[in-house]
């Protein structure tokens, strides 16, 4: 078994789509990145890559690449996952906290889990995705951006 943690951070901005989990929530403000900027599944991607020592998401799909403009991180999941398994490697679990004042996370955490399990050909039992807040401390309390977290376990097959 290995083990792999990462962590991400995007602004929220006016005019961009607020996308967690490969959930569109409904919010004021988006992420603003070079991709959809989905905070969530680009930590997983990290603790994914970290596990199987294969670098890190900026490795990967950098941001000075065209083709992952606006790119939907699911597809970046997926791709991850295809290296893990070319590396004879597969998901065992993933535990990822999303760190926010807004959006409300819970309404939606259901569908990011699902998400995430079927990206990473998984059951839905082996991904936990939770939200908490900074009680309105730093960037993430004052609402400049979102911060996630995530560590995951991955195996050989």
């Amino acid at each position: 078994m290995r083990i792999g943690h990462g962590f991400d951070v995007h602004a929220l901005v006016v005019g961009r789509k607020c996308i967690i989990g490969g959930v569109e929530i409904t919010h004021e403000k988006g992420l603003d990145g070079h991709s959809d900027a989905d905070v969530l599944l680009h930590a997983i991607c990290d603790a994914l890559l970290g596990a199987a020592a294969l670098g890190d998401i900026g490795k990967h799909f950098p941001p000075s690449d065209n083709r992952y403009k606006g790119i939907d991180s699911r597809q970046l999941l997926r791709h991850v996952v295809a290296l893990l398994e070319a590396k004879n490697y597969v998901v065992n679990n993933i535990d990822a906290t999303v760190i926010c004042e807004a959006p409300r996370l819970s309404p939606h955490t259901a569908q990011m889990c699902a998400n995430i399990a079927a990206d990473c050909n998984v059951d839905v039992s082996q991904v936990n995705v939770k939200g908490t807040t900074t009680e309105k401390l730093g960037f993430t309390g004052r609402g400049e951006g979102i911060a996630a977290e995530a560590v995951c376990t991955i195996v050989q097959k």
